[in-house]
């Protein structure tokens, strides 16, 4: 009995170790994405998926799902860019949003916290990409190009 106990254990100890790798991301988007891409098309976010479409640094999360999908360091950020399916699908989405018109970030993200999240997302982005334009002209629409004095903050001390 022990021994099945602690193989358990130890499986549940792997999948969480596993989660936390950049597939923590693949696996939550896997059934959100098409919802997610039509709400984005809509200019409205009507569901809960901000952590894991736009992720932050994990130092600004303040809930427990924020910081499981909080990026560590400009380094994860890279990471996160350098994987196919994750870099795409986060162009993807701001590339959406960058085509709309006449929308606020705060009306697309239903205000405070969300349209926090996307500030200090693009921001680390921006910080991050080489070829940054996208998240650069998502700062420049929808916060009058000014980047997420947070987020710089914590980059500017690592």
């Amino acid at each position: 009995m022990f021994q099945v106990s602690h193989n358990i254990q130890q499986i549940i100890i792997e999948i969480k170790n596993e989660l936390h790798t950049l597939d923590r991301f693949v696996v939550a988007q896997e059934n959100k994405y098409k919802q997610v891409i039509r709400e984005l098309k809509a200019g409205h976010k009507t569901s809960h998926w901000i952590w894991y479409i736009f992720p932050q640094l994990k130092q600004l999360g303040k809930t427990q799902k924020a910081r499981f999908y909080g990026i560590q360091n400009i380094e994860e950020a890279r990471e996160y860019l350098q994987h196919p399916l994750l870099n795409q699908r986060l162009r993807e989405c701001v590339q959406i949003l960058n085509g709309l018109e006449n929308k606020t970030a705060e009306f697309i993200f239903n205000g405070y916290p969300d349209d926090v999240k996307f500030h200090a997302c693009m921001t680390l982005f921006s910080k991050a990409a080489e070829d940054n334009e996208v998240f650069v002209q998502a700062l420049q629409k929808y916060f009058g190009g000014k980047e997420d004095k947070a987020t710089l903050t914590l980059l500017e001390a690592e």
